[in-house]
């Protein structure tokens, strides 16, 4: 039996036609509506005319549940305090929902959830609230509370929950959370992220978010430029080794973690379509024979420089780092391990003669 993969969703023709040979595999879609009003968790400073695109490649994929993503950390207050811009978000989004494109939002600021909620009650009762995974719910406590507030709305319940990311790397805690939410949330499928790459309880994480949030309401770009000077970009080159202790989930170890979990997440919806479609049939197939690199999202810019041998990781790499008692200054096990499957790549440069011509 193959995971049911959640997976970003691109109006891309070529990436569209891989989807829907591999829609049996497929549980939901994620989809930014780039239209200039920035309302997702990626930077995006161009207004891109997809709307019509993006529709009629949503209208291939009958069978599989469609979420928009409003996960931004916040927005600009305008967008909850005035009417035009609003109202057009609104539209918007009934136009998805009135062809049968859209089953619920992803979000993360509850500000917008309560105003959809209030001011367009129709809409918000026919979708779900599903808080994204930047919502961090690594207990029942916080799970429960998710929900009791989601219960004040107009919003459905989530028919699923991503739990944070952290929980991957401890299989107890996991398993503990999940015998809460099967025991008092019968029904409720429980979803995992696999492949963000980013570091193990980033301490950049929240002002990230917040960075990106900004940089949108803005127009302008400096996150990598903080990350390269300040944050996990210059952790990450520092120390590459630190990549083994991310969260991820390898595509061999997916059998693992399906005692958990009832579907997969998948991130990468910036790095194109041909990324996404290695990516999904990497685990598909449950094996990747490559870089390992090669399907991280968040330390991809890393894949060009280092080739981390996936195969090369043994079979219980997920159950051992599960265990890791988290002393790095005595143990060197990570380090020791990447060092020994890990090798540099030579410099290229990049041929834009055909781009400039």
């Amino acid at each position: 039996m193959n995971p049911a993969l959640t997976v970003p969703f691109l109006p891309e023709s070529s990436y569209i036609d891989f989807l829907t040979t591999v829609e049996d595999n497929l549980e939901t879609l994620h989809f930014s509506l780039l239209d200039g009003r920035r309302l997702d968790s990626r930077i995006q400073l161009e207004r891109l005319d997809t709307r019509e695109p993006l529709m009629e490649g949503l209208a291939r994929l009958q069978g599989t549940k469609k979420y928009v993503l409003l996960n931004s950390r916040f927005y600009n207050p305008t967008l909850l305090t005035e009417k035009k811009d609003f109202f057009s978000l609104v539209a918007e989004l009934e136009s998805f929902a009135d062809k049968g494109l859209l089953d619920g939002i992803v979000y993360c600021d509850h500000y917008l959830l309560q105003r959809l909620s209030d001011e367009a009650p129709e809409l918000a009762s026919s979708l779900e609230a599903v808080p994204g995974v930047n919502s961090m719910l690594d207990s029942y406590a916080k799970v429960e509370a998710r929900f009791n507030y989601i219960g004040d709305t107009r919003f459905q319940y989530p028919t699923k929950l991503l739990l944070d990311r952290s929980l991957n790397r401890d299989l107890d805690t996991l398993a503990q959370v999940v015998r809460q939410i099967r025991q008092y949330m019968p029904g409720l499928k429980i979803e995992l992220l696999a492949n963000e790459g980013c570091l193990a309880h980033c301490p950049y994480k929240l002002s990230h978010d917040a960075y990106i949030a900004h940089a949108n309401i803005e127009g302008y770009e400096s996150t990598f430029q903080l990350n390269h000077e300040l944050g996990c970009v210059r952790v990450l080159g520092d120390e590459p080794h630190r990549i083994l202790q991310s969260p991820f989930i390898r595509p061999e170890d997916i059998e693992l973690y399906l005692y958990h979990a009832d579907t997969i997440k998948l991130c990468g919806r910036t790095l194109g379509g041909d990324f996404l479609q290695r990516l999904i049939t990497a685990y598909i197939d449950r094996k990747y024979e490559g870089n390992l690199l090669d399907l991280l999202d968040a330390v991809h810019w890393l894949a060009g420089h280092l080739h981390v041998d996936n195969q090369e990781l043994s079979f219980d790499f997920a159950t051992m780092l599960s265990m890791c008692g988290k002393e790095c200054a005595v143990c060197g096990f990570c380090e020791e391990l990447f060092h020994s499957i890990t090798r540099p790549l030579p410099m290229t440069i990049r041929d834009n003669r055909q781009a400039v011509d």
